[in-house]
This record gives structure tokens, C-alpha cells and sequence, in this order.
């Protein structure tokens, strides 16, 4: 892919310094746009091909070792490589500079939405963009099971996921099925090991080896292969307790407040319990996390509805950064509507930003505490067969989301009422056009919100 990136800044003798790092994770969480497929292939692009910071091997290690992780793998990945540049603070920074960016847009794109989302010209682009982001949903579902689905075993698996979902079974209990299933199809004495699809996810396909020798001729990168390991990088039994105590603590103390400040019952008390568990229990990526935050959000919570969910899941597809920062717009609009602290904006800020707090937390607490084992190891760990089986249900999972959206999209007024037949063509459009014509997912949704406004201005 072609760089957009800022002016090459090349390691000088004595590595890279703070201040060229920092101005590097504030570009890639303002530019990092299309998902994380392309935010990794664009981290690859200039970590590894362009400035030479980490050496192709380093690079894809981290990344293998943030596949295994459940969270956004993505700002995973950036918080690692921030890590083993410049330890821990170098991994905070990274991590939350790829958040913040999109963090504070969504945050206004938000308050836009409850203040002008039912005029007229907003009813009309969001009918423009519902349609695009079945078809999203409906693209991703095709991505992962082309890459995913090899065998009959994965195909029932995702059939049985599916089911589930319509049943209305719990989404940590079928990944936890998923799971105990693959491992149970992966065993040495009953087959052979079926590869590692599972691990590569969508965005191996976009990395291109780098070659040698880069810009400016250095033939190699600041941390390459045989650069003897920094001392933060160091394995150590009492490093990781005492990190994983850390981020325990950090985690208790900020839910604690929250208790002490508003009592069990309260929004944000709920919103600190149900975005912890969204983050440890959702492997696969963003279209993931979607269906279980979609469930709870709307179904348990009564946050916002799933109308509501498809126009900020539309909004999040705008914005740099993880797609899961969807989370904002549900934690803005739960608080809103509540008026938490007499101030529906104030209430609504606050929300978004406990949302993503305790969204984001486990996944530097999985990057900061168990670097060091990783690096010390340089090797994976043998999941293949758990995470196959995870990612066959996730493509069930991802196909219920899709249809829920279908149906809001489709069905506006209901199954009692005729279906938007412009809604459906302009889905049955947009799907052709991402997977026929490999239409990138800005120009998607320029295109669908144009025509949904000269749409309604026809009707």
C-alpha cells in the first residue's frame, strides 16, 4: 500500500528518540482510518518498510501475539511495539494516542446526533448509511469465512453459533463451546494440525514482506532480529504479578470510585461491569465485540436502540482508529438520555469516556504485563484449534449481527409493515460494490450517504 504518512524520520546512532515516537503515534491515531486491516498494513508500512524501527520478524511476532488477545488488535499492536521501543510509558503512549483521537470526534459526532439526528437532513443521511453498514457487516461476515471456514467441522460450528444467537443463548457461552470444541477437533491423536488460519487474520493479506535495505539504504531496522533485547524487556515471574496486580488495581480503584459515587444500580456502575467483561470475552475483532455490545446494549440495558446502534456503529466507520470505539456513541447516548448530573451533554461525555476507559484497560494490561513472556519466548503458544473453533462462531455471530441490522435497515416499520425496497437495493449495491469491486470503506460511505440524499429529496 502507498504511504500517506509524514516526512521519513530516520534512526540516528542513537535510536529513536521520544519526541519522533510520540509525533508518530499522534499521526497514525489521527490517520489510522478503514479498519484494522489496513490500520495494521499501514503500522507495517512504516514501522517496518520506512523508517526501519522494528524488523519485519519482530513486528509479525507482536503481531501474532496480539491475534491470540481478545480486544482490538490493532491498538494492541501499537501499545506493544510503543512498548518494546520505549517500555512501559512508550506503550501507554502509543496505546492511547491510537484511542484519543477518535475518542474526542466520536464524542462530538455524538452530541451532533442527539442534537440534530431526527431534522430532516439527518434522517436522510443516516438512511443513506444504514444500508452501508449492512453491507459492512455483511463483508466482513464473507472475509471471515473465506478465511476461516476450511473445513465441515467450522462450517456447523458457525451453523450452531448462529442458531445460538436466535436462541438468545449467552455470547461468552458460545465462544466458551467454540473454544472447548477446538481444542477438542485439534487433538494430535484424532487429526493433524490445520494450520494457522485463525491466528493470520484479515489483515495478514495486506502486509508485504519488507525488503531490505528500506529508505536511505540502512539495511537495517533500529530492532532487528539479533538487536540484544532492552533490560525492560526482561521476563520476569515477579515483573508480571506485580504488572497484572497493577492493572488489577487500576481497574478496582477506578470501579470502586464509580460505586462509592453513585451506588450498584447506577449507569455508569454498569457500564464499568459490562464493558470489563465485553473486553476479556471477545476474540476475532471489532464485528465481534458489535454483536455482544449490541445485545446488552440495547436487549439488557436499554442504552439505546438498535436503530440508534447502526447509526453509530455508521459514525465509528468515519473516524480513525479501532472500529470498537463504537463503544463512545453507546456510552454517550446511555448516558444522555438519562441526564446524568442534570446534564444530558455532561452525562453523555462522562458515559462515553467510562465506556472506553474500562474497554480499553485490559488490553494494556495484556500488552504491558505479558511483553516480556512473549519476547522471552519468541515463540507462540499452541492455540491454533481453540481459536479456529472461536473464530467459525464469530462468523454465526457476525451473520445474526447482520441480519438485526438487515431487519432495522429493511423492516423500519416492522414485519407488519412493506419493506423500504430502496433500502434493499441500495444494501444489495453497497455489498456488491465492497466485495465484487473491493470498494474502499470511505468511499462507501460518501457514496451511500450522497445517494441517500438525493434520495429523500426525490421522495
Amino acid at each position: 500500500m502507498s504511504s500517506v504518512g509524514p516526512a521519513l524520520e530516520q534512526t540516528d546512532a542513537h535510536g529513536v528518540s521520544w519526541g519522533q515516537a510520540t509525533r508518530f503515534w499522534l499521526w497514525l491515531g489521527c490517520m489510522s482510518f478503514g479498519g484494522p486491516a489496513a490500520q495494521i498494513a499501514l503500522m507495517h508500512e512504516e514501522l517496518v518498510v520506512r523508517r526501519r524501527w522494528i524488523s519485519e520478524k519482530r513486528f509479525l511476532h507482536a503481531f501474532h501475539y496480539c491475534m491470540l488477545l481478545p480486544g482490538p488488535e490493532a491498538q494492541q499492536l501499537a501499545t506493544y511495539t510503543g512498548w518494546l521501543m520505549h517500555g512501559t510509558r512508550g506503550g501507554i503512549v502509543a496505546g492511547a494516542l491510537f484511542v484519543l483521537p477518535s475518542l474526542l470526534i466520536l464524542i462530538l459526532l455524538s452530541w451532533a446526533y442527539t442534537a440534530w439526528g431526527n431534522h430532516p437532513w439527518g434522517q436522510a443521511v443516516l438512511w443513506g448509511l444504514k444500508p452501508a453498514v449492512t453491507a459492512l457487516v455483511l463483508h466482513a461476515v464473507h472475509r471471515l469465512t473465506l478465511r476461516t471456514l476450511k473445513e465441515r467441522w467450522l462450517w456447523c460450528l458457525a451453523a450452531l453459533s448462529l442458531l445460538g444467537m436466535l436462541w438468545d443463548l449467552p455470547f461468552p457461552l458460545i465462544i466458551a463451546a467454540a473454544a472447548a470444541t477446538g481444542f477438542y477437533m485439534s487433538r494430535p491423536l484424532l487429526r493433524q494440525p490445520t494450520g494457522t488460519t485463525a491466528l493470520t487474520g484479515a489483515a495478514q493479506q495486506d502486509i508485504q514482506p519488507a525488503e531490505p535495505g528500506g529508505p536511505g539504504g540502512n539495511d537495517r531496522a533500529w530492532l532487528d532480529d539479533d538487536t540484544p533485547a532492552p533490560p525492560h524487556t526482561h521476563f520476569s515471574q515477579q515483573r508480571l504479578v506485580r504488572a497484572m496486580l497493577m492493572g488489577l488495581g487500576i481497574w478496582g480503584v477506578g470501579l470502586g470510585l464509580i460505586v462509592l459515587l453513585f451506588g450498584w444500580g447506577h449507569t455508569l456502575t454498569q457500564m464499568g461491569g459490562f464493558f470489563t467483561q465485553a473486553a476479556l470475552l471477545t476474540f476475532g475483532g471489532a464485528y465481534a465485540v458489535l454483536p455482544f455490545v449490541t445485545q446488552a446494549a440495547v436487549m439488557q440495558y436499554g442504552w439505546l436502540t438498535a436503530s440508534q446502534m447502526m447509526d453509530g456503529l455508521a459514525l465509528g466507520e468515519t473516524t480513525p482508529g479501532p472500529l470498537i470505539m463504537v463503544v463512545a456513541f453507546v456510552g454517550f447516548l446511555g448516558g444522555h438520555s438519562q441526564a446524568l448530573f442534570g446534564q444530558p451533554w455532561l452525562g453523555g461525555i462522562v458515559a462515553a469516556c467510562v465506556a472506553t476507559w474500562f474497554t480499553f484497560l485490559p488490553s494494556f494490561v495484556f500488552i504491558l504485563a505479558g511483553g516480556p513472556l512473549v519476547e522471552s519466548t519468541r515463540q507462540m503458544p499452541a492455540l491454533t484449534g481453540p481459536l479456529q473453533g472461536i473464530m467459525a462462531a464469530v462468523v454465526g455471530v457476525i451473520l445474526h449481527l447482520a441480519g438485526v441490522f438487515a431487519r432495522q435497515t429493511w423492516l423500519p416499520g416492522g414485519w407488519h409493515h412493506l419493506p423500504d425496497l430502496a433500502a434493499v437495493a441500495l444494501t444489495v449495491l453497497a455489498t456488491w460494490l465492497l466485495i465484487k469491486k473491493e470498494l474502499s470503506v470511505f468511499k462507501l460511505l460518501g457514496l451511500c450517504t450522497a445517494l441517500g440524499l438525493g434520495w429523500q429529496l426525490l421522495v
